[in-house]
């Protein structure tokens, strides 16, 4: 419990930043809607951003016509500055929930996830515990035949980011935390250019459950 206290002290405090000041500042998400695409999921098929931060995507995911989504954040001043924006921009009512992934309590209440997304979220869980969490959550709250995205720091990417230590994979790796109840549907390498121009290669996976 103290380094969940911890680190939304932490998170909290990245995000008193302006958005574009962030080193995982990305103004238009095209990878990851590139995949949410070849789910081809109806149009109020529920959405799930695990880690959202202030992310661009969820106006993306608006745009594309996708009507129920719902953001997760250990950071509520980062969640706070999402709705709102959200709001103002597109005049919807983001649901959000500010839960560590880790230990959730509001987010294992949730059922039938037809879509989880993580953009940048799973490599700061360094413990298998917490790896072992992450994993259960996803498999008790997804919809039979749901999607998972994942896109995170591959083998060669950064060591740490926003000062902490990171766990890099490849999407072998992936595949065997999820275990044998999912299958890859698609998977890529992408080196994404962050706001001040540095390299940070990602592994952007897609898998669905069984």
């Amino acid at each position: 419990m103290a380094n969940s206290e911890y680190l939304k002290s932490h998170w909290d405090k990245a995000y008193n930043k302006e958005d574009n000041q962030l080193g995982w500042f990305e103004e238009k998400p095209t990878q990851t809607m590139q995949l949410v695409e070849a789910c081809q999921l109806k149009k109020d098929a529920t959405i799930l951003n695990v880690g959202a931060g202030t992310t661009n995507l969820i106006e993306s995911l608006l745009d594309a016509g996708y009507t129920k989504l719902i953001a997760n954040d250990l950071s509520e001043v980062a969640l706070q500055k999402l709705q709102s924006r959200i709001k103002e921009s597109h005049n919807y009512d983001l649901k959000t929930i500010a839960d560590d992934i880790t230990n959730p309590s509001d987010l294992q209440n949730l059922q039938n996830i037809d879509l989880w997304i993580d953009r940048a979220v799973l490599h700061f869980f360094l413990k298998e515990e917490e790896q072992r969490a992450y994993f259960n959550l996803i498999n008790n709250i997804l919809a039979k035949k749901a999607f998972v995205l994942i896109a995170v720091f591959a083998l060669d990417g950064a060591e740490k980011c926003c000062g902490l230590d990171l766990k890099r994979y490849n999407v072998e790796m992936l595949q065997e935390k999820l275990g044998e109840g999912f299958k890859l549907v698609n998977t890529f390498n992408y080196t994404f250019i962050n706001p001040f121009g540095g390299e940070r290669p990602y592994v952007y996976s897609l898998f669905q459950k069984i």
